[in-house]
């Protein structure tokens, strides 16, 4: 079996599964936010369910609209709010502690290999850089899963994906996703598994992994997944807040897969997904020079103290010729940032540093482009009106190619300034 197929097959108590056979499965961890979860809340409601399945096994954070931004997004907070008390959550992640969703569960410790996590987010994918299986599902699905711990699922098939050689310089983790995601398209990997192995990923952080696993819904894939090693272990052992035992599954010599992708990463130049899909990534030199109006460093993506660490060394000492939005994922990364002096390279290059929000990355604030503005994000949609209007344009990048485009105010190789 697949390192997927391993972890389902405990989840179901069976002792193996088989592609396509449908399975109840016992859930680890359901995430909740502001915008998915008010409506599963009013689901159970309807049905007279009052109770949660397990209180410290939910967690959840407003992250999409928070700090509030109009009376719509406070009600949702409020119901949240208001839910989360009543069924006493013990996981519960509200403002002042709040953060993106996907990069505050793995950095609070709620992570772990082996388990089964839900989440009302199509990004909840992220966790699999953790050796788990983990999907995210609609509002019905959260319900039923709040309720009952237990979630009936179709055992996917596997692609693997092999990424050897050693990254140049000026290329990062994001350029790997969006070239995978290049070569096989928006539905290359519908409702599979996208598992990750190779030497590439030894040179890799968790965090840089959890950029490659985040993407994995952008190319249709039911979950990304990477195996356990020495570099999952050294994060694990200084995140996890119950250091008890875990799962370690890894697939085996003989395991199916649908395909199998070669890439020599070695090879690749940093890359920009052109609008108006994440498929269209092209190397830098392909794009190089288009005008942008903003530039947007954040999100569940490329959020994280590294993606902030990066962008900083390219603007120190710079002065950006766009708008140019910083926003740390979560509190103790906008905390480590502002430590590290980060936000003093960002304030002297012009740049504006909001506090954790989803916000533009979806459309909803903190970053709204309007007709006829292009963006280049480090975030991982660009569909049309994905940002705000439906006639701006989005062109995904690393935060090295962002940083580097604020400084000219046009898409530019990061490898100018490294």
């Amino acid at each position: 079996m697949t390192i997927t197929q391993k972890i389902l097959a405990k989840a179901a108590g069976k002792t193996s599964v088989k592609t396509g056979e449908l399975i109840d499965a016992k859930i680890d961890v359901v995430m909740c936010h502001d915008v998915t979860t008010p409506a599963a809340i009013s689901m159970l409601a309807e049905k007279g369910i009052n109770t949660v399945f397990d209180k410290e096994a939910i967690v959840v954070t407003p992250d999409h609209f928070q700090p509030a931004k109009d009376i719509k997004s406070a009600e949702l907070h409020k119901r949240l709010d208001s839910w989360a008390k009543k069924q006493n959550i013990t996981n519960y992640y509200k403002l002042g502690k709040a953060g993106v969703c996907h990069a505050l569960l793995p950095e609070q410790g709620h992570i772990r290999p082996g388990e089964v996590i839900v989440g009302g987010d199509s990004h909840t994918c992220t966790y699999g850089a953790f050796g788990a299986f983990s999907t995210g599902i609609g509002s019905t699905d959260l319900a039923a899963a709040i309720a009952t711990g237990n979630l009936w699922f179709r055992v996917p098939e596997s692609i693997k994906f092999v990424l050897n050689g050693s990254l140049k310089k000026g290329v990062y983790s994001k350029d790997v996703i969006l070239a995978v995601i290049a070569r096989i398209g928006t539905d290359g990997a519908l409702y599979k598994a996208m598992e990750f192995v190779g030497d590439t990923l030894k040179e890799m952080s968790m965090e840089a992994r959890m950029t490659i696993t985040n993407m994995a819904i952008e190319a249709g894939a039911k979950n990304g997944i990477i195996g356990f090693d020495d570099i999952t272990k050294e994060y694990l052992d200084n995140h996890l807040k119950v250091k008890t035992d875990y799962g370690i599954f890894e697939s085996d010599a003989d395991a199916e897969y649908c395909a199998v992708e070669q890439f020599d990463c070695s090879k690749l130049e940093p890359m920009v997904a052109l609008p108006h899909l994440p498929s269209g990534g092209v190397p830098i030199g392909q794009c190089e020079g288009k005008p942008m109006d903003q530039s947007y460093i954040g999100s569940c993506t490329n959020g994280r103290i590294e993606d902030l660490r990066i962008a900083a060394a390219i603007l120190k000492g710079k002065e950006v010729a766009i708008r140019t939005i910083v926003v740390p994922a979560t509190p103790q990364i906008w905390k480590q940032a502002n430590d590290e002096g980060l936000f003093d390279v960002f304030y002297n290059a012009g740049c504006v540093v909001s506090a954790p929000t989803c916000g533009a990355c979806l459309g909803g604030f903190m970053g709204i482009l309007a007709a006829g503005e292009r963006c280049v994000s480090t975030t991982n949609r660009n569909f049309v009106g994905r940002m705000g209007s439906p006639k701006s344009e989005v062109y995904l990048a690393s935060p090295a190619t962002a940083a580097a485009s604020a400084i000219t105010g046009k898409l530019t190789d990061p490898r100018k300034y490294l």
